[in-house]
């Protein structure tokens, strides 16, 4: 499954996410792939495009962030394969 993850960074937590991250890395779970991410230009959101088996799997990568980090998640699909499944 295909998710799009969009985090947002309240006042201060940028610093913090950055430091976690240097010292432990995006600390996936297994099953959990990274595609890519995009940042605004302000550092409030990150876009990230995320590759898991279920949504509970993901949900394991996004405890371990939620201290710092507010999530939305939408499970997402290709536009080529969404037309394709409309097609009669």
């Amino acid at each position: 499954m295909l998710f799009m993850v969009v985090e947002h960074f309240g006042a201060g937590s940028l610093e913090s996410v950055g430091a976690r991250f240097q010292s432990h890395g995006r600390m996936l779970p297994d099953g959990v792939v990274y595609v890519d991410s995009w940042m605004t230009p302000d550092g409030s959101r990150c876009f990230q495009l995320m590759v898991a088996p279920d949504r509970d799997v993901l949900q394991e990568w996004l405890d371990r962030w939620s201290d710092l980090v507010a999530f939305e998640v939408d499970e997402v699909v290709g536009s080529s394969a969404f037309w394709a499944a409309r097609d009669p």
